[in-house]
C-alpha cells in the first residue's frame, strides 16, 4: 500500500491540521502517518492556544516513522517557529525524502496567525527548495511574492515570481477571489489552469490542509503532479458540496463524503 506522511499541527476540533490530513489521505487510498509539529487548542471560532512541540521531539517522530514505514509522500502544514522548519527541512535532506507538498499556513480560516515572522522567511529559503510544490492561497502568496493579488493575471505572475525565487512548482489557490475558485499551476516553466466551481458553502475550516493532502496522497499513488492537482480538486469540491454544517463559526468539510450512510458491516459483506 502507498503510504503518506503529514508533518503538520494538531486541531483540536478535527477539521484541519493533522485530523483533517489524515482523514484527507485515507479517504485518497493511502496509508497516512503523522508528526506532530505542535498542540492547538481551537474550534471552528478561533484557535485559542499552541503549545509546540520540541525541535528534538519532532526530530524523533520523522525518524521513527521513515526508517519503519518509508513515505511515498510528504505533506507540510503549520510549523510556527524557525526551529522547527529547520528541523524537518534537515530530516527530509537527511532521508532523501522525495515527493515533497508544502503548504505553507500562516494564517488561519478564523483569521489566527498561525506563523511567527522570522518564520516566514526561514519557511522560503530552506524548506521551499526542497519542495515539490507549494500550494500558497492568495494571501500568502502576497506575503511570499511580496505583490498585491487582484486577478488571474495577477495569480500567474506571483506564481512564476516564487517559482523563480525559491525553485518549486507552485499551486496558487484562487478560493479567497471574488468570482471563483480557479486555481493556476506553474511548474516545469509551463501554467496551468485548474477551474473550480464555487460551491455556496461557509463552512471552509480546513480547506488548505484538505487540499494539499489529497495532493501529496495521489503523489504517492504514483500519478502526475497535474493529474494529483486535478483529484484534489475534484475530492474537495465533493467534501464541500456535501454541507457537513457543525460548530458556531467555519465549520469543517465532511472528508468521508461518500460513507455518509452507508453501513460498514454490509459493506464487507
Amino acid at each position: 500500500m502507498n503510504t503518506a506522511l503529514t508533518i503538520a499541527g494538531s486541531d483540536s476540533c478535527g477539521g484541519a491540521g493533522i485530523q483533517a490530513d489524515i482523514k484527507t489521505m485515507t479517504m485518497n487510498g493511502v496509508y497516512a502517518m503523522s508528526a506532530v509539529t505542535a498542540l492547538t487548542a481551537q474550534n471552528t471560532t478561533g484557535v485559542f492556544g499552541i503549545q509546540e512541540v520540541s525541535p528534538e521531539f519532532l526530530e524523533k517522530e520523522i525518524e521513527a516513522i521513515v526508517t519503519d514505514i518509508r513515505p511515498d509522500a510528504v505533506k507540510t502544514g503549520m510549523v510556527s517557529s524557525a526551529d522547527l522548519i529547520r528541523t524537518i527541512a534537515s530530516s527530509i535532506k537527511k532521508h532523501s525524502l522525495k515527493n515533497i507538498v508544502v503548504d505553507p499556513v500562516m494564517v488561519a480560516t478564523s483569521g489566527s496567525r498561525l506563523i511567527s515572522e522570522d518564520a516566514v522567511s526561514v519557511l522560503e529559503k530552506e524548506l521551499f527548495p526542497l519542495a515539490l510544490v507549494i500550494t500558497p492561497n492568495i494571501p500568502e502568496a502576497e506575503i511570499i511574492s511580496g505583490m498585491t493579488i487582484k486577478d488571474r493575471k495577477d495569480m500567474e505572475e506571483a506564481a512564476r515570481k516564487i517559482n523563480a525565487d525559491f525553485g518549486p512548482a507552485v499551486l496558487l489557490k484562487g478560493g479567497h477571489s471574488v468570482s471563483d475558485a480557479d486555481d493556476y499551476l506553474f511548474a516545469d516553466g509551463k501554467g496551468e489552469w485548474f477551474s473550480g466551481k464555487r460551491i455556496d458553502n461557509p463552512n471552509t475550516h480546513g480547506t488548505g490542509c484538505t487540499l494539499s493532502s489529497a495532493i501529496a496522497a495521489n503523489l504517492a499513488k504514483g500519478c502526475s503532479l497535474s493529474e494529483s492537482v486535478r483529484r484534489a480538486k475534484s475530492y474537495i469540491s465533493l467534501a464541500l458540496a456535501a454541507q457537513l454544517n457543525l460548530g458556531k463559526g467555519s465549520g469543517p468539510l465532511m472528508h468521508n463524503y461518500f460513507l455518509q450512510g452507508k453501513d460498514l458491516l454490509s459493506m464487507g459483506e
